[in-house]
């Protein structure tokens, strides 16, 4: 009997998985988790994950295609997957359209017409406050069908900002590094009826970044700092949820995976809404971090049978419902207690599916993620508007044009 298992368990071929979550204790060990449930689950494939800090993740990654040490199974930020994908960083995932027709079109990592990464969980963000405070400065309550329009967010801030019983009216989580200015603030662009791109083909950002839509938003952008109703980029925010529950701010900008700590400090009072509407309609971001299978992986199929084994919904019901991220099919976040029908969150599964868009999904993405954070923060300082917008533009149109439309994809040497 030993004999039998000890050959079963040799004949299993080693797939390496890497991982950006070493540092956050709890979504490591439902990681671990699944990683050992696949081990135990079928005689084939055994995967070998090493965890890494998400700030040098990235970096790693890079390094070791230049280096042709990429893992089979790769841990990629939605955003980017575009990007590794043309830089043949990923290979297409062997895995069917019937395994992720259920899911939040965001957390299908496409390119191309071929799914190279599906995610376990999904994140949306919302204005986080109180509805005493609303009750209190007459302030109307909005909602999902019913969002405030930009002239009632407008009166909102200035009512607060003239109590006087807050530091600011508003946080929106500027000292944030990486992904959150395009994440959190480019929707307030696109709602105004800008972008960061043009869309129909990903090859110019004329336009559309710095168009009239763009400049008014940029003009709306600047007043927020020169009026004093939000904290400047450079300004520390060492715990933002904590400011909020103490009455730094009146309202936060902030993500799902913040509101239990906000509940659990003020109860039912905590009310989370919609994007206000500037326009063109509420907009949030959408796309969080997924699993893919490297180009130069041997092993595709073991690869993408783990990485479908891991999408079962009783794993992204647990994602939910111990991290409090968004479960990205309706039928894990019906049996999710956070997300359920007596959960406390499950509107924010109505704001994923109804407010979400992806950030733009072409390569450039990653230069332009890049030159809209540097031009927010120039106009938060108080430069010219249209020639900040400008100068983002043709930085973004010279990288497109650079790398020949980012048609052609490259790959790993």
């Amino acid at each position: 009997m030993a004999l039998t298992v000890g050959t079963a368990a040799a004949a299993q071929t080693e797939l390496s998985m890497w991982y950006h979550g070493s540092q956050n204790e709890t979504e490591r060990r439902i990681i671990v988790e699944i990683v050992e449930d696949f081990n135990v689950s079928q005689p084939d494939w055994k995967v070998i994950l090493m965890s890494f800090p998400e700030g040098s993740y990235n970096d790693s990654v890079v390094r070791a295609a230049q280096t042709g040490n990429l893992p089979d199974i790769i841990d990629v930020d939605a955003p980017v997957v575009a990007n590794w994908a043309w830089l043949g960083y990923l290979q297409p995932l062997r895995i069917e359209e019937a395994a992720v027709e259920a899911f939040l079109p965001s957390a299908v990592g496409r390119w191309n017409g071929h799914i190279y990464s599906v995610g376990l969980w999904e994140a949306a963000l919302a204005i986080l406050t109180r509805k005493s405070t609303l009750e209190k400065y007459d302030i109307r309550l909005p909602s999902l069908a019913d969002p405030w329009s930009a002239a009632e967010f407008e009166t909102a801030l200035v009512k607060l900002k003239a109590s006087g019983e807050f530091d600011y009216p508003l946080d929106l989580g500027l000292s944030r590094e990486g992904e959150w200015f395009p994440y959190a603030i480019s929707p307030f662009l696109q709602s105004f009826g800008g972008d960061l791109v043009d869309r129909s083909d990903y090859s110019s950002a004329q336009g559309v970044l710095n168009g009239e839509a763009a400049l008014r938003f940029g003009t709306w952008w600047q007043s927020l700092f020169s009026r004093g109703l939000v904290p400047s980029p450079e300004q520390s925010q060492p715990n933002r949820t904590a400011a909020l529950i103490d009455g730094t701010y009146a309202m936060a900008w902030d993500g799902n995976w913040t509101v239990l700590d906000f509940i659990d400090a003020v109860g039912e009072d905590a009310v989370f809404l919609p994007a206000p509407d500037f326009g063109k309609g509420s907009v949030i971001g959408a796309g969080s971090w997924q699993f893919g299978v490297s180009a130069t992986s041997e092993h595709v199929d073991g690869a993408s049978a783990f990485v479908e084994f891991a999408i079962q919904d009783r794993y992204l019901s647990t994602i939910a419902d111990e991290l409090g991220l968004i479960p990205p099919t309706l039928a894990a976040a019906r049996a999710s207690t956070t997300y359920g029908p007596e959960g406390w969150l499950p509107g924010f599964v109505d704001l994923s599916r109804q407010q979400a868009l992806l950030r733009p999904v072409s390569p450039s993405y990653v230069v332009i993620a890049k030159v809209f954070e540097r031009a927010l923060v120039e106009i938060a300082e108080g430069a010219d508007v249209k020639a900040v917008l400008d100068e983002a533009t043709d930085d973004i149109n010279r990288d497109i044009t650079r790398n020949a439309g980012y048609v052609n994809q490259l790959s790993v040497d």
